[in-house]
């Protein structure tokens, strides 16, 4: 019996060896963070479905993780162009049998609802890696003109959805990987005076020149300047978040006491908002906690690219650590009012699969570079 149990372990920690215990522990206390609250959002109704569901959408996440964690940087680069022209299949699809609130975003797959664009999050980087890990760093004209090409076919297949908000955090994700090659600083400098021009129109420049805009797009536009223009129409989900998270003061409200969600005045509770019934609930203590574990899991992938041995993994590990810091601060800018309302959900909080599925994907090749890092270069 002590040999067949010490076979066992023996075999368990042959199947866990690739997994990055320090990232996984805070990951699954995000995960455990988000079914609580999740439940709570949902109350006595639908709180227990809403937390199987996604408690099945972290295991084919984990799984995944797992399944990646196990594959060498070298055969996931040889991999990646393949993973690239897969994943663009799905985003040409969704822009002619998709669905969606305001366009085409998810495909109807019966037993659950892909979003396409998740899968760019990933697929992305990859690609981008790929290419600079085959160029001279840091990369020159032709090498960035490339790479835009890169970074500009899926955020345009996005754009068309419309998804503003994705697309803008898939091309960021893009932009990380030039940074993290070495690209020279005026590129930044000239796209910063860009973004501050861009947010000066955006705040001061009359609606009339956003003509080319969705309504439901210049309403949130108007929405971001001033919410009390239309309180009880498109100010209302930012006002009733900014009442959540004041609500809860230092310690929060409790669990399961949050009157905005429960008394249905905070809209999306479950998804984009699920931060303000977090807020509220378990306050400004509860929200510096998550915040610290999404500051490590970032800084946890920043230490794994910044130890790998080739540019590939350093730019894949490095590239998904810094998306993954963005996702946070947009959505916690979105629901406190400080950014535009863009539809952008909180990773392992919000409610839905693919967007959990593929952070956990993703954070399993940062796994695998861990895991499979060499004593000398590839």
């Amino acid at each position: 019996m002590s040999d067949l149990l010490r076979w066992g372990l023996d075999l368990l920690r042959y199947l866990l060896r690739t997994l990055d215990w320090p990232l996984l522990g805070a990951l699954l206390a995000l995960m455990a963070v988000g079914l609580a609250v999740l439940y709570s959002a949902g109350g006595e109704a639908l709180g227990a479905r809403l937390v199987l569901a996604q408690g099945v959408r972290f295991g084919v996440g984990l799984a995944a993780m797992w399944a990646l964690s196990r594959v060498t940087p070298v055969r996931l680069r040889a991999w990646t162009p393949g993973v690239f022209a897969v994943a663009l299949v799905p985003l040409v699809l969704v822009l002619f049998i998709g669905t969606g609130k305001h366009g085409a975003h998810w495909i109807d797959l019966k037993f659950f609802y892909l979003q396409p664009s998740e899968l760019l999050k990933i697929a992305l980087p990859m690609m981008l890696a790929w290419y600079l890990h085959r160029e001279p760093l840091p990369p020159g004209w032709r090498t960035t003109m490339v790479s835009a090409l890169l970074i500009g076919l899926p955020t345009g297949l996005i754009l068309l959805q419309p998804d503003f908000g994705t697309a803008m955090l898939v091309a960021a994700s893009g932009v990380f990987g030039l940074y993290l090659a070495g690209l020279s600083w005026w590129w930044f400098i000239t796209a910063g005076v860009l973004g501050g021009t861009a947010v000066g129109l955006v705040m001061f420049a009359p609606i009339s020149w956003f003509s080319f805009l969705r309504e439901y797009q210049q309403n949130r536009i108007l929405t971001f300047r001033d919410p009390e223009n239309d309180p009880l129409g498109a100010g209302w989900n930012i006002l009733q978040s900014k009442i959540a998270i004041g609500g809860g003061g230092w310690t929060g409200k409790g669990w399961g006491q949050g009157s905005q969600s429960h008394l249905d005045y905070l809209p999306e509770h479950t998804t984009d908002f699920i931060f303000s019934v977090l807020s509220e609930e378990f306050g400004w203590v509860g929200v510096a906690v998550v915040l610290l574990l999404y500051l490590f899991v970032v800084g946890r992938c920043l230490w794994i690219a910044m130890d790998a041995r080739d540019t590939y993994s350093r730019l894949v590990a490095g590239t998904l650590g810094m998306a993954l810091f963005v996702y946070v601060i947009v959505n916690g800018g979105m629901v406190s009012g400080l950014l535009p309302v863009v539809g952008v959900p909180m990773p392992l909080l919000s409610y839905g699969g693919t967007s959990a599925v593929s952070l956990l994907a993703g954070l399993g090749l940062v796994m695998a570079v861990r895991a499979h890092r060499p004593v000398h270069g590839y």
